[in-house]
């Protein structure tokens, strides 16, 4: 594997002239808006990249966008990859273990998600303090032990630094923000009432369809994880919903500027953290 990830690293080192990133980004569905907070020097469209899926999901753009935010060089991918296009969890996270070697220090994975936590409301920011996995795991197979451990620690999937400085950042911004646990099953339908009830019980807040495997293969790189939720809508045994992928989005977009301020301030503080 480490010799199609480091194929896949020169091809972009190619056409980007060399840009080295401190940062990287992961932009979740109808997230792809925090890319207009970039300096974008270069992109590239992922069918371009050797080793990249293509994302197949509206609101994902399919980008690989290389600037500046707050004075740090940062890559973001505008649009991600789900297991439940057709893609291996494996194939999914490869392009984590891409920014690992492109040179990033720290990874921001975003997303949207069900609510099954009773004080959330829809637009909420859930900072993701741990997870539960329900998606086939990423590290199945023959582990290369130059890239990894066979069988990474998962005490601390989400890194307490990074969620104390987006703590602080949200209190000093005024912007109220949850904590709480976030849950990925394989979609791509939406949950039932009663696996709504279950996914609560059983210790999830939110629910979506991602994220999981991106920090399981981050932890095996040993790349500190900061993951955050916009609740795009919510769900349990005694509520009555119908969702749509255009509900979420426009939820979503409701909640946009405020996690927007709150990455950007993030990213141009994160000198004052120590891996």
């Amino acid at each position: 594997m480490l010799e199609e990830i480091l194929k896949t690293v020169d091809f972009i080192n190619e056409n980007t002239q060399g840009f080295k990133p401190e940062i990287g980004i992961v932009l979740g569905s109808g997230l792809g808006g925090l890319a207009d907070g970039i300096d974008v020097q270069h992109e590239i469209a992922y069918e371009d990249i050797p080793g990249f899926p293509v994302s197949t999901v509206k609101g994902h753009n399919s980008k690989l966008l290389f600037g500046s935010i707050g004075g740090h060089k940062v890559v973001a991918m505008q649009g991600r990859f789900h297991y439940y296009e057709g893609y291996t969890t494996a194939q999914v996270t490869f392009p984590i273990r891409v920014l690992k070697y492109l040179g990033i220090r720290f990874i921001i994975l975003s997303n949207a998600s069900g609510g099954v936590n009773p004080d959330f409301h829809v637009s909420d920011i859930m900072f993701i303090t741990d997870h539960i996995n329900l998606l086939p795991n990423p590290l199945i197979g023959t582990n290369d032990d130059r890239i990894g451990p066979r069988f990474p620690d998962m005490g601390e999937a989400y890194n307490k630094k990074l969620l104390q400085l987006a703590d602080d950042i949200a209190e000093k911004l005024n912007i109220k923000v949850q904590h709480g646990v976030y849950l990925a099953d394989t979609g791509p339908s939406y949950e039932t009432p009663s696996e709504y009830y279950y996914y609560r019980v059983i210790g999830a807040d939110c629910v979506g369809m991602s994220t999981t495997p991106e920090t399981i293969v981050a932890k095996q790189c040993n790349l500190p994880v900061f993951g955050v939720s916009v609740i795009s809508d919510l769900g349990g045994k005694d509520l009555h919903c119908v969702v749509t992928h255009e509900e979420v989005i426009n939820a979503v977009a409701k909640a946009e500027p405020k996690l927007v301020a709150i990455i950007s301030e993030l990213i141009r503080r994160s000198d004052e953290i120590q891996f």
